[in-house]
C-alpha cells in the first residue's frame, strides 16, 4: 500500500522511516502538581521510538510505527493518537487476551517539576501487551520490505527477552536488507542493570549506522583485559570538545560501520531552566553545537526530539553544522511543548531556533 501525507506538500524526500517500541499511556498531574496532592490528571501518550515517529510524521516525512497493544478501548486510544499525528500505523497489532493474557497498556505517571524540584517518573508497564506477544509470528523480512531507515532504542529490550529477540533480530535482518539503522541507547535503571544494558547494547553496535549517545556499551581498551578499563571511564558528563572527540575516534576505529555517533550534553540549571549543546562525529570529523539555554515545560522526550532532529536533517542532507544545530534545536523546542513528542510541523520553525532568531513571525 502506497502511503502518503496529505498535509505535506513540500517533499524534499522520498524516504520511508520505521521504527518499533513500546507505546504507553502518561498521566500527568495538571499545574505542576505532586501525585499525592493530584485529583485529576492529564491524558496523553508517549514512548521513545513513538515519539520520534509522531515528529518525524509531523515534519512531513513518511513515518511508521511498529509496536503491539490490547484490543481494548486504550489500545485503539493510543493507535488513534498516532493516526491523528499523520503516523502510519498499518503494522500495527491489536492483540486478543489469548496472545496476550494480561492484555494490558503499559502507563507511566509523570510528576512535573518546577524551579529546584526536578521531575519524577513513576512506570507502572509490566505485563504489557508489547512483553507477552510471540514475535516469532512476524514476519520481519516482510515488516521492513520498502522502508530506508529503521530506528531502535536500548528501551524495548529492557522490557522483556521477547522485546531483546526481537530487537536483534530486527537489527539483523535490517542490515540484511541495506536499511539506515539509528539506535539510541537510552539507558532505564528502572528495567534492567547497568552491566545488563551495556552488555546487550554493545552486542547491536556492529549493526549500527547512526549511534545515539555513547552509553551504555563496553568500549574496553584491552578486549582481552577488561581491568585496563574502558575508553569512557573518567570523561565527564559535560567533556571538553577533545575529551569527545577521542571517544568518538575509539568508537570508529572499533566500529567502521558508524556513519555518524551524536550526543546532547545537559547542563541544568534548575528544573525550570537548562543548557543544551551536541556534538557529532561526521565523515571524519567532530562537530560542536551552538549552546541553547531555555525555560522548561515539558522535558520529557527531549532526547527523542534531538535524535528525530538529527534523522530529519540527515535524511534531507543537511551540512553537518547545521544537522547538529538543527538537532539541538529540535530538542530545544521540544521543553516548551506539553506531551512527550515535538509536535512541530513547520520546519522552519526549528530552523530559526537553530539560527536563534526569536523575532515574531507575522
Amino acid at each position: 500500500m502506497e502511503h502518503k501525507n496529505p498535509l505535506w506538500t513540500d517533499v524534499t524526500s522520498t524516504k520511508k522511516f520505521i521504527t518499533i517500541g513500546e507505546i504507553m499511556l502518561r498521566l500527568t498531574p495538571p499545574n505542576y502538581e505532586k501525585i499525592r496532592m493530584a485529583s485529576n490528571f492529564e491524558a496523553s501518550y508517549g514512548g521513545s521510538e513513538a515519539n520520534i515517529a509522531l515528529a518525524l510524521a509531523n515534519l512531513g516525512v513518511d513515518s511508521t510505527f511498529f509496536s503491539v497493544v490490547p484490543n481494548n478501548s486504550l489500545g485503539k486510544s493510543a493507535v488513534r493518537w498516532l493516526r491523528s499525528n499523520d503516523v502510519h500505523c498499518t503494522p500495527m497489532i491489536l492483540t486478543t487476551p489469548q496472545e496476550t493474557p494480561t492484555h494490558r497498556l503499559g502507563t507511566y505517571y509523570l510528576e512535573t517539576g518546577y524551579g529546584i524540584r526536578a521531575s519524577k517518573v513513576t512506570y507502572d508497564r509490566k505485563h504489557s501487551a508489547i512483553t507477552e506477544y510471540d514475535f516469532s509470528k512476524v514476519d520481519l523480512h516482510g515488516l521492513l520490505e520498502g522502508y530506508d531507515w529503521l530506528h531502535l532504542s536500548g528501551i524495548t529490550p529492557a522490557l522483556a527477552p521477547n522485546c531483546r529477540a526481537l530487537i536483534m533480530d530486527c537489527l539483523k535482518v535490517a542490515k540484511e536488507m541495506g536499511l539506515t539503522v539509528s539506535f539510541d541507547g537510552n539507558f532505564r535503571s528502572t528495567l534492567w542493570s547497568w552491566e545488563e544494558a551495556r552488555d546487550f547494547c554493545t552486542e547491536c553496535l556492529p549493526y549500527i549506522n547512526v549511534l545515539m549517545g555513547i552509553e551504555p556499551y563496553h568500549l574496553w581498551k584491552d578486549e582481552n583485559d577488561h581491568s585496563k578499563g574502558d575508553w569512557k571511564d573518567g570523561v565527564p558528563l559535560q567533556p571538553s570538545y577533545e575529551q569527545q572527540d577521542e571517544i568518538f575516534q575509539r568508537f570508529v576505529e572499533r566500529y567502521p560501520n558508524l556513519q555518524c555517533i551524536a550526543r546532547h550534553v545537559r547542563y541544568a540549571h534548575s528544573g525550570s531552566e537548562n543548557s543544551l549543546k551536541a556534538f557529532m562525529w561526521y565523515e571524519g570529523h567532530t562537530f560542536e553545537s551552538k549552546l541553547f539555554t531555555f525555560n522548561i515545560l515539558d522535558r520529557v522526550g527531549g532526547g527523542d526530539a534531538f535524535a528525530s532532529g538529527l534523522i530529519y536533517a540527515m535524511i534531507h542532507g543537511f551540512r553537518a553544522m547545521d544537522m547538529i544545530n538543527f538537532a539541538v534545536a529540535s530538542s530545544a523546542i521540544k521543553h516548551t511543548i506539553h506531551g512527550d513528542a515535538n509536535i512541530t510541523d513547520d520546519v522552519q520553525t526549528i530552523k530559526n531556533l537553530m539560527n536563534m532568531n526569536y523575532d515574531i513571525k507575522r
